[in-house]
């Protein structure tokens, strides 16, 4: 099914609760492209593209990937024709200047966003999620400690882009816990009550 009209959403929420799944719904729901820099990342550096080896050697330092390249990355995949009719952000922007460059580059096409999905879970449960996830895959690594700490960077780092969100008028919170078919439906309720799509 694609969308009656053009939709640009952002999806965020903490490590664990269930982002990319419900990610898979909305674009086939809208019929949008995913836009996840993560992804981009990943596959530039797969492919030995002169950006993924910039990224690759930042990894590999272990320094974050600056704002400025994440940025360019993004400007340079909404330029694309596939996003003329939408997309669903995942994983940018994370920061209040990179919400100001996405600004910028949707402004420079006359478009924003429509609005901020906002997948919200208890912490403790998601905490138990991502301890079991990691047992299932052999994470010996991901300790309820290293988990408990994700959420409170997540928590530190999103809550000034949820209040500009919400102050925008933007933004959808719905409850991220329950079944994948729940909490999807919870999604497209809200959003089909923000935007009638």
């Amino acid at each position: 099914m694609t969308a009656p009209r053009q939709i640009r959403l952002l999806i965020v929420g903490p490590p664990g609760a269930g982002k990319g799944t419900q990610a898979e719904r909305i674009i086939a729901r809208y019929g949008v492209p995913w836009i996840s820099t993560g992804d981009i990342f990943r596959a530039n550096i797969k492919a030995g593209t002169p950006l993924g080896q910039r990224v690759s050697q930042l990894i590999e330092a272990g320094k974050l990937v600056p704002d400025e390249l994440t940025n360019e990355i993004v400007e340079d995949r909404l330029r694309r024709d596939d996003v003329a009719d939408g997309f669903l952000l995942d994983g940018y922007p994370r920061t209040l200047d990179q919400v100001h460059a996405l600004d910028r580059v949707l402004e420079a096409d006359a478009r924003a966003l429509d609005a901020v999905v906002l997948l919200e879970a208890d912490t403790d449960v998601v905490v138990e999620r991502l301890l079991k996830r990691a047992e299932i895959e052999g994470r010996v690594d991901d300790t309820e400690a290293v988990i408990r700490h994700r959420q409170e960077v997540y928590a530190e780092q999103t809550k000034p882009l949820v209040e500009l969100f919400e102050t925008r008028g933007i933004l959808v919170a719905v409850d991220g816990l329950g079944t994948v078919d729940e909490v999807s439906e919870r999604i497209f309720t809200a959003l089909e009550q923000k935007l009638g799509a």
